[in-house]
Formats: structure tokens, C-alpha cells, sequence
């Protein structure tokens, strides 16, 4: 146990936080990074959950510290993997071949990617990394932050502490204004929203996993819970959760997808888009992160894909705000086991049959004992009351129209992704929303009454509706660079959060550092959006 003192505390090592750290740490400043789970990196990692990104992602729209981490990431693939001599020259390399994203990759390498981008600040001693840790409590004194302590038991003090955890765990720890779930239409004049709120309904969480298919039977035992869950049917569903039917996110009608492993396909041919085509038709190359076609041969088996699929989203209960929410998580790991067996002993197979043995867990492929992501994809956080929230108006096609997402003076970064909202566990179904590319705008990471605590990862201003787009890998990113970079710069103008957004010559300054430092902070004036 130990009482340390720095420049910036950040609690959270999933994307937001780790982009944070390096901002402060790019801008000079002392860092303490702390992180509950074994690997940094969140949802590229612990999480199991490859990249969902914008059509763009290749030529524009992320900043650019978030594009030396996906050209890092394919740099690993080619100095550490028997790629074949094709795979290795192709520019664009995408590892699995994956539909969902052009990076689809195994969580271990962004794992060591993301260890080399600290590491220069670690040897350095400027950097401290604490892990496992989560908070437990923090220190107050009026508005202001001054002290968290940690499940480790070390008690940790900055002038400045973001929040980069993935459910806002320092909001309700310091007393921090924030809301759950739905907000009501009175609030937030939001096309999408119900008449009245609904705290406690939130989206569902997800525990991933991996799988490749080789000869043999893998067949897990039988989990307890599992004849729950094979007759689990959501009245929304048009079937059981535990089939190859669920909704259509944009339409909501039934929809059939196909399952065939390892099939013969080439993996350079494969171009995801989702804008063109969603992918997710055939589960197997949705979210494949091993293409084994891409490697000499012999040196996969098998493609490995990632079990992140509608069946494993978990609808009976929450896990923020509630006091059984360490059984939730468990509940859903529960579902994640079920889901496989069920497709190892009783899933249909195209020939007829049913069942597939031969689909193997690979725990070693997400760094876990049990054989599962070490930790729940949690698609919503607590939220921030914050100096300006982000409406469903600010971004829909269906309200801007041609004129695309509101402009924002105080821009921070920007973003693009549909308004992609899981059922929920009030029972809703999808929400889908066609949205125009979009600002961060400052006043979404500034609470309105404390002073030195800023969100950095899904906890900023916006609401349930519009959480649904700035949720994914590469806003996350931008949003914790936004704030590693401001705490940073408050520290060398002595001034605050406050004050730069409300200052014109302040805001004029910072942004002109976050665009010195590759952050986009308008999209190209260009048609075809």
C-alpha cells in the first residue's frame, strides 16, 4: 500500500484511457494508469471486441495517434507472423478477413501494441502502471477530486483525474451529477426517446468469446443454466435466443444467418463495409479474427472467429446501479457457455445434422482460465450531466437531412457510426438510426458543477440514444486523447476545463495543440457521406 501523488490520474486502461494517458504523457506530464483487468486495452482486449469503425477509417476521420495503433498492429502481423508473401505486401491488411471491420485481429496482439506505445514512458519513470486495481473511494473537497483509493489498497492524488472505466465508475464514488439508461422525450426532444425515462433500461452486455474448428469433439460440459437458456425466447425475437433467427437490427424482421466454418474463401478478397454490406449474414466470417488462409500453410488449423453475436446478448438485468450486478456479469458468462454448447451438441448444420463438435474454446486466444473474454463488453456507461449533451437531433439523417451533424465551436475530434443501440434489458429491440459523420464538442467531457474530473471514454455527455454511436473503438480513443490532452494543457495555462471551452482565446489555443497533435477536428468538405 502506497500514498502516490501525479500530474494525472487516470482509472481505466481500456482504449479512452489508454489514449489518454499517452496524450498527458506526450505533453510532458507525470501519469498513473490503473486498470482492473489483466490487459490494457478494453474493448480491443479484455474485451475480445474487434475495431468497429467508420467506411473512411483508412483515409480520414480518427486522429491520427489511433491510426499509428492500427498501422502498428498490422506492422506486428508482419514482423511476428508466417503471413504468406501475398498477405504481407497487401497495404490494407486485415488479419481475420473479418466483415465488421478492416482490422479484424487476435486481442493478443493489440495487447503487445499497446505495451509498446507505454513502454518508452514507463522505462522513463514517468509513467506508473497499476494492475489489477479499480477504485473503491475517492476524496472530495467542494468540487473538486482530490484523491482515489484503489482496490490495491494504494491511495493515489492529482490535480487532475479522468475517469476512462467502462460503467463511470468514479461518478457515483465522488458524487458527480450523471443518468443511466433512457432519458425521457421532455428532456431531450429526441425522436427515439420514451415519454417517460427509464433509468435502469439499459443496452444488454455481451461476454465474448473465441473458437476455431479442427477435427475431434471439444464439446464443453454441459453448463447448469443451459436448459434455461435454450428455451429463452424474447418476445421480440421471432424465435429462441439460442438459434441462428434474431432480429434484423434496421429492419427488426427475422432474420436467418448461415454458420460455416472455415470456409475456402480468399482473404484478400473480403472488403468490409458495412455501409454496403452489414457482414453478419454468415456468423463465421463476421467477426473472424484468424483467416488461416492468410498464413503459410500448416500454420492454422483453422480460421479463429469471435463469438460476438446477437444470441450472447444478455437482457435479465443490469449491471450498473443494481445491487446484484456481480451476478449479472456471471449470468451473461453463463449465456456465453450455454450459446457455445448449444452449437457444439444442437445447433442445425447446413447438411442436415445438428451440432458441431469440432468448434473449439480459445481461452488462450483471450488470455482467460474459464475460456471467455476476461471481461463483459459493456456497450453503456454512467454518463456525465455535462456543460452540453449530445441529442439525437445534433446527429440523425432523419432530422438533419442533407445538412449534415450539427458543427460544434468548441470540436474536440469526430466520429461516425449509425445510432447502433443492442436490445435492452427493459425488452426493447434494436435501435437504428442512420446518422451524419459527427463532432465531439468539448462541453460533452466537462461536468457541470466538478471541476478537475473529466470523462474519458463512454461516460461524456450524451445520452442513451446517442451513446449508440460515440460508443466504438476509435471515438472512444478520441475522447480519452481529448481529455488526456486538456488535463494537460490546464496544467501548463493553470486555468480549467471550464474556462478553455468558455474562453475563445483558450479554446482557440487548445484546439490548435489537439490539431498540431493529428486530431481531426472537422470532417473533409466532401460529398458521398
Amino acid at each position: 500500500m502506497a500514498d502516490l501523488e501525479t500530474e494525472v490520474l487516470v482509472v481505466g486502461g481500456g482504449l479512452g484511457g489508454v489514449a489518454a494517458a499517452l496524450a498527458a504523457l506526450r505533453a510532458g506530464r507525470r501519469v498513473v494508469l490503473t486498470e482492473e483487468y489483466p490487459w490494457l486495452g478494453g474493448q480491443l482486449t479484455s474485451q475480445a471486441v474487434p475495431p468497429d469503425e467508420h467506411t473512411w477509417v483508412e483515409r480520414f476521420g480518427v486522429t491520427a495517434s489511433y491510426r499509428a495503433l492500427r498501422e502498428r498492429i498490422r506492422d506486428y502481423y508482419r514482423s511476428h507472423y508466417p503471413l504468406t508473401e501475398r498477405s504481407r505486401a497487401a497495404r490494407e491488411l486485415n488479419p481475420g478477413a473479418g466483415f465488421v471491420s478492416r482490422l479484424c485481429h487476435e486481442p493478443r496482439v493489440a495487447v503487445a501494441v499497446v505495451e509498446s506505445l507505454l513502454a518508452p514512458y514507463r522505462g522513463g519513470g514517468r509513467l506508473v502502471v497499476l494492475q489489477p486495481a479499480r477504485p473503491v473511494s475517492v476524496e472530495t473537497d467542494g468540487d473538486r477530486v482530490t484523491a482515489v483509493r484503489l482496490s490495491t489498497g494504494d491511495t493515489v492524488r492529482a490535480p487532475y483525474i479522468l475517469d476512462a472505466t467502462e460503467t463511470g465508475e468514479l461518478l457515483p464514488l465522488s458524487g458527480t451529477e450523471y443518468v443511466t439508461g433512457f432519458e425521457s422525450q421532455d428532456e431531450t426532444g429526441e425522436p427515439s426517446a420514451p415519454s417517460e425515462a427509464q433509468p435502469l433500461n439499459m443496452q444488454a452486455v455481451s461476454v465474448c468469446f473465441a473458437i476455431d474448428h479442427i477435427d475431434g469433439d471439444h464439446t464443453i460440459d454441459r453448463p447448469s443454466s443451459y436448459g434455461y437458456w435454450r428455451d429463452y425466447a424474447p418476445s421480440f425475437w421471432g424465435g429462441n435466443l439460442l438459434g441462428w433467427t434474431a432480429p434484423h437490427p434496421r429492419t427488426l424482421e427475422p432474420v436467418e444467418r448461415e454458420f460455416t466454418p472455415n470456409p475456402d474463401d480468399d482473404p484478400l478478397s473480403v472488403v468490409a463495409d458495412q455501409r454496403a454490406d452489414g457482414g453478419d449474414r454468415n456468423l463465421w466470417t463476421f467477426r473472424r479474427i484468424a483467416a488461416r488462409r492468410h498464413f503459410v500453410p500448416g500454420a492454422y488449423d483453422s480460421d479463429i472467429t469471435l463469438v460476438n453475436w446477437p444470441m450472447i446478448d444478455y437482457l435479465d438485468g443490469n449491471v450498473i446501479d443494481v445491487p446484484d450486478a456481480a451476478s449479472h456479469v456471471e449470468k451473461a458468462r453463463e449465456l456465453s457457455r450455454s450459446v457455445l454448447y448449444w452449437m457444439q451438441t444442437e445447433a442445425p448444420r447446413p447438411d442436415g445434422g445438428t451440432g458441431f463438435p469440432g468448434l473449439r474454446l480459445r481461452g488462450d486466444v483471450t488470455g482467460s482460465d474459464d475460456g471467455l473474454a476476461q471481461a463483459p463488453y459493456i456497450r453503456e456507461s454512467r454518463r456525465i450531466r455535462a456543460e452540453y449533451t449530445v441529442v439525437e437531433q445534433d446527429l440523425a439523417v432523419s432530422v438533419r437531412g442533407d445538412k449534415g451533424a450539427v458543427r460544434y465551436d468548441d470540436s474536440v475530434g469526430i466520429g461516425m457510426y449509425r445510432i447502433d443501440l443492442h436490445p435492452s434489458t427493459g425488452g426493447d429491440n434494436y435501435i437504428d438510426v442512420a446518422s451524419s459523420p459527427f463532432e465531439i464538442p468539448l462541453g460533452a467531457l466537462i461536468p457541470r458543477r466538478v471541476e478537475n474530473l473529466l470523462p474519458a471514454g463512454k461516460n461524456i455527455g450524451t445520452t442513451h440514444i446517442t451513446n449508440g454511436c460515440y460508443r466504438l473503438h476509435p471515438v472512444e480513443w478520441n475522447v480519452g486523447e481529448a481529455a488526456g490532452a486538456l488535463a494537460a494543457f490546464c496544467l501548463d495555462r493553470a486555468t480549467t476545463p471550464r474556462a478553455v471551452r468558455n474562453d475563445p482565446d483558450l479554446l482557440a489555443d487548445f484546439q490548435r495543440r489537439l490539431a498540431a497533435d493529428g486530431v481531426e477536428l472537422r470532417w473533409p468538405d466532401v460529398t458521398g457521406y
